[in-house]
């Protein structure tokens, strides 16, 4: 019976009324953990994804393009090639279905009750990193490394980069224009999309960026993009479409190891002249770097090539800039989406800066385990105006402890390279780590406690002359006096550290 393509469209429409009460029926049950909810909507999700395929294959079956369904009726009504015969129609269609069952006599029976409860127990993989936290937190971290080393990002710690990120208005527009920061923000858009996608798995997204969209094309029009208002000027900078990223080099001679082959590649893909020796055509592109080509002199050009450029650049500018203030726009979106998500990774990452390595550990075994058993009555439900960390019992720490450890205040040390420890605990503790004490041997100074609290290199270097003249150059004992610690946070003097270092016992 499967085979006649009426009763394919009558099990189809089966199967939707079946998936459609077990969707009811899965979201009448109350979820009674953040981790049940976001499992019950990837389920529902899945079960409205196989209605809407099912819904496609209706629908072509009665736009009925190649005429089977009109023939399949036809044949019933017992119209044939010679005129009508319902009854050897009748008997033709009964001489099939026992033909049918003939072939398959014992046929499953289908228990809608017990398709139910197997349905509502499937459990949909979920994947997420240890950093989200079963998507509680951003990981941003590979972002974060892109954005601190770059020529548009600032190094920045990263409790700090979770405040700038969903800003891009403030980077400067002469640099959005590199493919670096293309592809920055290309990747930033698509893990934001990935993550919403499995931690709100019922939402639309795509209408919603369907509808950013919309709104960017009249307001990119007008020139009311926040960051783009002039993008119709003339003295716009724009990008150089170049096979070579010309950002990461800062000399012609530099430019000559990528190879001719490169370079004239490039050089082509610009409209520029190809020939002449290697460090002609490097000095060639090397001009592009930092001057537009309707600037360039003419001669550099290659002669049936100069208007076609010039007409190609003329589209293609305005097209790089309109696509970079569009991706921009729908990050934007996301992060606004995203708000408390943001938030609560921010405070987690403050409330990490205060904890020990081991208490780390432990923090990161029992996530799952309090995620499981985390309501959603326990969730968020604090009032906390002051926005304080999170302590241990998932609930606002002390404001006292917070005025101890000045975790809301952010220190810079200039011989660490200008770099900003957020709480007054993690401060203290960079002291004793490595790039403090290689920032200090680079000056010639030790790291004793006396430097304790320095953070400027030239009062570190007035105090370390003060101390020389103090006691004598000579009187200065590394061995006994510099500091070194080990990975358990013990402290030792230089001798005794390079004997249990030798021995092996650290």
């Amino acid at each position: 019976m499967s085979s006649t393509l009426l009763e394919q469209t009558r099990s189809n429409h089966e199967e939707i009324e079946r998936l459609e009460r077990i969707v009811v029926q899965d979201l009448q049950t109350e979820p009674s953990s953040s981790k049940d909810r976001l499992v019950q909507g990837h389920r529902v999700r899945n079960m409205i994804q196989s209605i809407m395929r099912t819904t496609e294959k209706l629908v072509e079956t009665y736009e009925d393009k190649d005429g089977a369904r009109e023939d399949e009726i036809a044949a019933l009504g017992g119209h044939t090639a010679t005129g009508i015969n319902v009854y050897s129609a009748f008997y033709d269609r009964l001489k099939e279905i026992r033909e049918y069952h003939r072939k398959y006599p014992s046929g499953p029976l289908v228990d809608a009750s017990a398709d139910y409860e197997a349905l509502l127990k499937v459990e949909p993989v979920i994947s997420f990193s240890g950093e989200e936290g079963a998507g509680r937190y951003l990981d941003l971290h590979d972002l974060y490394n892109q954005y601190i080393n770059s020529k548009f990002g600032e190094r920045v710690e990263y409790s700090v980069y979770l405040d700038v990120f969903s800003q891009p208005e403030k980077i400067p527009r002469k640099l959005k224009f590199s493919r670096q920061y293309k592809k920055y923000m290309e990747a930033l858009l698509e893990y934001l999309v990935n993550f919403f996608q499995r931690t709100e798995p019922l939402q639309d997204l795509d209408k919603m960026l369907s509808k950013v969209e919309t709104d960017f094309e009249e307001q990119f029009a007008d020139g009311k993009v926040v960051g783009w208002e002039d993008h119709g000027q003339e003295n716009e900078p724009q990008p150089q479409h170049s096979v070579i990223d010309l950002d990461y080099y800062t000399t012609a001679e530099e430019l000559i190891e990528v190879g001719p082959e490169k370079l004239k590649e490039a050089l082509g893909a610009l409209g520029l002249k190809v020939g002449g020796t290697l460090q002609q055509r490097a000095e060639r592109l090397f001009l592009t770097k930092d001057t537009p080509l309707e600037k360039l002199d003419k001669k550099h050009f290659a002669k049936a090539i100069v208007k076609q450029n010039g007409d190609a650049k003329s589209t293609q500018e305005p097209d790089s800039a309109k696509q970079i203030a569009l991706t921009e726009a729908k990050v934007k979106k996301l992060c606004s989406l995203l708000d408390e998500t943001i938030e609560r990774t921010k405070q987690n990452v403050v409330k990490k800066q205060a904890l020990t390595y081991e208490e780390m550990e432990e923090e990161r075994e029992g996530e799952e385990e309090r995620a499981e058993e985390e309501s959603d009555d326990e969730e968020g439900d604090f009032y906390n105006p002051l926005k304080l960390p999170m302590g241990w019992d998932g609930k606002p720490i002390p404001y006292w402890l917070y005025k101890l450890h000045g975790l809301g205040q952010k220190f810079e040390c200039e011989i660490c390279g200008n770099s900003v420890y957020m709480g007054r605990r993690a401060f203290e503790r960079h002291f004793k780590e490595f790039q403090h004490q290689h920032g200090m041997r680079c000056l010639g100074i030790p790291n004793t406690k006396n430097f304790n609290e320095i953070t400027s290199i030239e009062e570190a270097k007035e105090l370390w002359k003060k101390i020389q003249e103090r006691q004598g150059v000579n009187k200065w004992r590394p061995e006994l006096e510099e500091e070194y610690e080990d990975r358990e946070g013990n402290i030792y003097n230089k001798k005794t550290y390079s004997d249990l270092q030798r021995q092996g016992l650290i």
